[in-house]
């Protein structure tokens, strides 16, 4: 079993039932140039006042799918490309944005690991932390069910989500500690680790788990006074 561990400074995010209000002080230029998931991932991060000052980390499975569609579908039917999904449909292109808009030179990194990808992006977020221990590290996660003709390889429980982690060594927060090992096969994997990793913050809880594919993830949460 392999442990790690961070302080959690702060955290935010949207999901379609969720009741947090966010202040939209995302600049108007930049919403209008993301999809509305991406609005949603830029809101949850925007409002953590390390992320102007803080390593980037994103993770997606799917990233902005909705743009990649159009872009096949436009070329099935031989029409134009539209030049702002061609830009925008990389993989790291909304923490770009989002690096741009904040004027943070500290470095950007997109994780895309299939249905573990929240996990792994967290895991490179702490490792981040591991190397420069002084510099915090904010992680963006969002995904959402594959639309059109690429919704029949989607989860029947699969639900969009947004979430946004600010991580440091030291200083205020709760010292969550992270262990993962092989998966025993025992339980059925989980439809989705963020959407788990989001029930263990909202719920307060001191103890979550997660069951990968290939890896089974144990959370714990350390109260600090």
């Amino acid at each position: 079993m392999k442990t790690a561990s961070f302080r959690l400074r702060g955290w935010g995010y949207w999901t379609p039932d969720c009741v947090v209000e966010h202040t939209n002080a995302v600049p108007a230029l930049l919403r209008r140039r993301v999809t509305p998931l991406g609005r949603q991932a830029l809101s949850s991060a925007w409002e953590l006042p390390e992320t102007a000052n803080a390593r980037l980390i994103l993770s997606s499975r799917h990233g902005e799918f909705s743009r990649t569609l159009s872009l096949l579908e436009a070329a099935a039917n031989r029409s134009d490309l539209s030049p702002a999904d061609f830009t925008l449909s990389v993989h790291n292109a909304l923490i770009g944005l989002l690096s741009i808009a904040h004027g943070n030179h500290k470095g950007h990194t997109a994780i895309a690991a299939g249905q573990e990808s929240f996990c792994y992006g967290l895991l490179e977020a702490i490792a981040c932390l591991k190397e420069n221990p002084d510099e915090p590290v904010v992680l963006i996660h969002f995904d959402e069910p594959l639309p059109g003709a690429f919704s029949q390889f989607n989860d029947p429980t699969e639900q969009p989500i947004a979430i946004a982690l600010a991580l440091a060594t030291t200083g205020e927060g709760d010292l969550i500690q992270i262990d993962f090992e092989a998966s025993q096969h025992k339980d059925k994997p989980s439809t989705s680790h963020s959407h788990d990793f989001l029930n263990f913050l909202t719920g307060n809880l001191t103890e979550g788990l997660s069951v990968g594919v290939n890896v089974q993830w144990r959370w714990t949460r350390h109260a600090v006074a």
